[in-house]
């Protein structure tokens, strides 16, 4: 018997949180809201009645982990049939597990390749349903304000700067009183798609980094006080506990955990703050293609910051249960449309219209059961 599918219109509004179900990250997430309640009020356009419980279970990326989870409480309250599932474990974990076919969803910073895809039976679609600015975190007592230019964060990153008070830094820092301390870099040590964005944009600004380091998921650090620690959390709490260091992390766990950023040289030599506004208008430079696989790599314009990308949800073109593809569809109904409203609260960058129809058209194929409309 055919689901049937009918609108109806539901207002959340005071909708509270529950913290709880936001596994590692709702300490974070309370931290940076100052609240245990996110009050949306919008109104939901479209519901699904699913004939029985469905569970989705996905896992990926750290860096839309939060938004990704407070998304799926959201949409728990909207169907309660539906409940949706997310852990954080790294892009590389996400795309590995997506690959054998033991979750329903992952989630990366990265698209997958063309040899990933094709690993692949039941065919992929990749939907970059949000993004964000990755950030330089530090720890520096009596620092509150830093500027990094390109050329200095290379240098720092391939350990060739080690003191705070390098000329180099200080070159970037005028009338700033910086610390005769040593610097301390804290690094991915999972396969990690923040690290793949953040690699790739250092080789595109240096051919040292490109020849040296490269970029990738993982990649070989060089020689010195370098860190390494689990997702964008626990890179974010190893800059608070280790005074003199940095490290690169999603703006949103910066914010949450209120840990200083670097303001950031960019390819036109200005210095730009990372902010929801500076990355939306990064963003809105670039021009996604039919593949919905765009790269941004050290962009260009005055105003740009340096470190913007879309991070994806991997879904299945194909799913053997007719409920999961309905449970899907209607999952990302609401990423693209209620989700957008709660991204910059979070720290992400709200999707342009023209980016999230496309979206809706690429997806809207898994179940014939479902539109996805965007609103």
């Amino acid at each position: 018997m055919p689901f049937e599918k009918k609108s109806v219109a539901v207002t959340l509004s005071a909708v509270t949180v529950g913290l709880a179900a936001l596994a590692s990250q709702k300490s974070a997430l309370s931290a940076f809201l100052g609240t245990s309640e996110v009050k949306p009020s919008f109104t939901i356009a479209q519901t699904v009645n699913l004939p029985g419980k469905v569970q989705l279970t996905g896992q990926g990326a750290t860096f839309p982990a939060p938004l990704y989870q407070n998304w799926f409480v959201l949409l728990n309250r909207k169907i309660p049939n539906l409940q949706v599932n997310y852990q954080g474990t790294g892009s590389g974990a996400g795309v590995e597990q997506f690959i054998k076919g033991t979750v329903d969803f992952a989630g990366s910073d990265v698209a997958m390749k063309d040899e990933e895809i094709a690993k692949v039976s039941k065919g992929v679609i990749l939907l970059p349903v949000t993004a964000g600015s990755i950030v330089l975190a530090y720890n520096l007592p009596g620092v509150p304000k830093l500027q990094l230019s390109q050329p200095t964060f290379i240098d720092i990153f391939l350990g060739k700067i080690t003191k705070w008070n390098d000329p180099k830094i200080a070159k970037d820092n005028p009338g700033v009183t910086l610390p005769d301390l040593p610097i301390t870099v804290v690094h991915r040590a999972d396969g990690s798609g923040t690290t793949a964005v953040f690699t790739e944009n250092l080789a595109a600004m240096s051919p040292e980094w490109k020849t040296k380091v490269g970029a990738g998921k993982s990649v070989q650090w060089p020689q010195g006080k370098f860190i390494g620690a689990k997702g964008n959390d626990g890179v974010t709490a190893s800059i608070k506990n280790n005074s003199g260091a940095i490290g690169y992390v999603e703006y949103g766990y910066a914010k949450q955990n209120k840990v200083s950023f670097a303001v950031l040289g960019n390819k036109a030599g200005k210095f730009v703050e990372a902010t929801p506004q500076t990355g939306a208008a990064t963003l809105a430079a670039v021009q996604l293609p039919p593949n919905l696989r765009a790269f941004i790599l050290n962009p260009d314009g005055e105003a740009a910051y340096p470190f913007v990308t879309y991070t994806w949800l991997l879904v299945y073109k194909k799913y053997d249960n007719p409920q999961k593809a309905l449970a899907v569809e209607a999952m990302i109904d609401y990423a693209i449309n209620e989700g957008q409203k709660q991204s910059e609260v979070l720290g992400y960058i709200p999707l342009p219209k023209e980016v999230r129809e496309k979206v809706a058209a690429a997806a809207d194929a898994i179940s014939p059961e479902f539109k996805i409309t965007v609103r």
